[in-house]
């Protein structure tokens, strides 16, 4: 056995010493950095001016944190046009909520708030409280998971930014606010309860957006892309959906959880959507089309409707609809599983898929036309707006 001298242990405790400090102030430097960078991931304290809920009443803190956050909510109004029948153009009006994230005059709310006018080249306006509406720019905007960021430009002294909170450790029960601008109305706040937590609700492109909190803090029209605040007055929640049969608040609305607002929000400002693993395809629910009539040789998956030309899919080998020699149709591919875990529908390979990364490869199980099973590997990529097509693609 090797044995060390008293000098070589004195040595290597005085070379240890040096590294640890050395190593410390590398994390301490680095850190800072992260921390700088990453400000929009953590949660941040109470703002000022919001007392601890424990120690004043609750009529109190629901004035201190409206007074304290209610000029950091937007008031968005857009514009958008479309072609008429006759050629000229019709102008369409809409409005919503959003918060201030930043001193650069970001603001987060609903994509559905502002899809129209992005997607007809309209324009947006937003008002802070006091009067005036200021020009918005969009940044980027995610359909699946129903967020978009907007900017306006005003001096940093003139925002309030909505402080983040964290989605991960509420409970029922926990008391919640709302400040948004239902029908038209500035600035309006609702208290109430988280009702319940992990709801799945869809985006308007069908994209189940999971986890959801259920308030019944009143929500209606207009408070789309508000925020949904704790008592310390942290954005919890952007609140997005109603259930209602009559278009108004029963009490039971749908916030998407900040947590997920975190994850989007960096990529939006970076290059205007978000960047996802895709297969390259135009899916459809074995199940969906057996329920229309269609005789399938199995039960669960998802057909290939069309794969994207020189896309992950179909440089892999797999196929979407096709004709025959004949001039039949022969189904498409239906994929059964990747990497060993069941898809049985649109949903399992939209899990899936968001727990990869852009070049993971990935073990694809799927049943061909002639009953035949077989696995092929495909490298996940991002397919750019440009190749997309109008259906939904994975």
């Amino acid at each position: 056995m090797y044995q060390l001298s008293a000098r070589q242990i004195i040595l290597i405790a005085v070379l240890s010493s040096f590294f640890a400090a050395g190593t410390v102030a590398l994390v301490y430097h680095f850190g800072n950095r992260v921390q700088t960078k990453s400000s929009a991931s953590t949660e941040a304290p109470s703002p000022q001016g919001i007392s601890d809920p424990s120690t004043v009443t609750d009529e109190q803190n629901n004035i201190e944190v409206y007074r304290t956050l209610a000029p950091g909510v937007a008031f968005i109004t857009t514009t958008s046009y479309r072609p008429t029948y006759f050629g000229d153009i019709q102008e369409g009006q809409g409005s919503g909520s959003g918060s201030v994230i930043d001193a650069e005059g970001r603001v987060l709310t609903n994509y559905h708030v502002v899809e129209e006018a992005i997607k007809t080249g309209g324009k947006m306006t937003v008002s802070l409280g006091d009067g005036k509406d200021f020009p918005a720019q969009y940044v980027g905007g995610d359909p699946d998971t129903d967020l978009a960021v907007i900017k306006i430009t005003l001096p940093k002294d003139k925002l309030t930014i909505v402080p983040f909170g964290d989605s991960n450790n509420l409970v029922v029960g926990q008391k919640v606010l709302a400040i948004g601008n239902p029908f038209g109305l500035d600035r309006t706040l609702t208290t109430g309860v988280i009702s319940g937590l992990q709801r799945p609700i869809r985006a308007r492109n069908e994209r189940l957006i999971e986890g959801a909190i259920q308030t019944d803090a009143s929500i209606n029209p207009g408070n789309s892309g508000g925020p949904l605040l704790d008592s310390r007055g942290r954005l919890i929640g952007i609140n997005s959906q109603i259930l209602s049969p009559a278009g108004g608040s029963v009490g039971v609305g749908f916030a998407v959880p900040v947590n997920i607002a975190k994850r989007v929000i960096p990529q939006l400002i970076q290059y205007g959507r978000v960047r996802r693993p895709k297969l390259g395809i135009s899916p459809v629910d074995v199940a969906s089309l057996i329920q229309r009539g269609a005789r399938l040789p199995i039960q669960e998956g998802i057909m290939i409707y069309s794969v994207t030309p020189g896309g992950p899919a179909a440089t892999a080998g797999l196929r979407g609809v096709q004709r025959d020699e004949d001039g039949y149709m022969t189904i498409g591919d239906i994929i059964i599983s990747v990497d060993g875990e069941k898809v049985k529908d649109n949903d399992d390979l939209y899990r899936l898929l968001d727990k990869r990364q852009i070049g993971d490869t990935v073990k694809v199980e799927y049943l061909r036309s002639n009953n035949e099973r077989s696995t092929v590997s495909v490298k996940l990529t991002d397919i750019t707006d440009n190749q997309r097509r109008p259906t939904r693609r994975f």
